[in-house]
């Protein structure tokens, strides 16, 4: 069994905090003291208390899910004999409503696109290793959410 850790750091102005100005701007302190700034996005807090040049934790949660396929991808890929040489995925989470005052991301899109040297798979063996790569990844195990992997290639 594995273990995952990330510390995530936030300090505010008390006053600030007392009348509900405070910045919501945090950090993600990641294994080898790799920091990644964090905020909630525009579209749920107002610009002056967030970081719109920051990850917010759904943009996280949407990168954390097509990078684990993605690598799940590329090693079933390159196992069935082919050489990818390029992956892109403009993966899009869905935010909505699971219940009254209750949001969840309730689908994710991946839409990945390889580009491969030499040989490239058929549409059917395409398919066959991304649904293998979906089985396999760590992270869409974990979600209730639906998932679509749209590859048209």
């Amino acid at each position: 069994m594995s273990s995952y850790f990330a510390r995530i750091v936030w300090s505010g102005d008390a006053e600030e905090v007392r009348a509900n100005k405070h910045s919501r701007v945090h950090e993600w302190q990641l294994d080898e003291g790799l920091k990644v700034p964090a905020s909630p996005g525009p579209a749920v807090l107002p610009a002056a208390v967030i970081r719109e040049d920051a990850v917010d934790p759904e943009e996280g949660l949407v990168a954390s899910l097509s990078s684990c396929h993605m690598l799940f991808f590329l090693d079933l890929i390159r196992k069935s004999g082919f050489t990818p040489i390029r992956y892109e995925d403009e993966a899009e989470g869905v935010l909505g409503v699971i219940e009254p005052r209750r949001k969840a991301i309730v689908k994710v899109i991946l839409r990945p696109k390889t580009v491969f040297d030499g040989e490239a798979p058929d549409h059917d063996k395409l398919e066959e290793i991304h649904h293998k790569a979906h089985e396999l990844c760590f992270i869409a195990n974990s979600l209730k959410s639906e998932i679509v992997v749209d590859f048209r290639e």
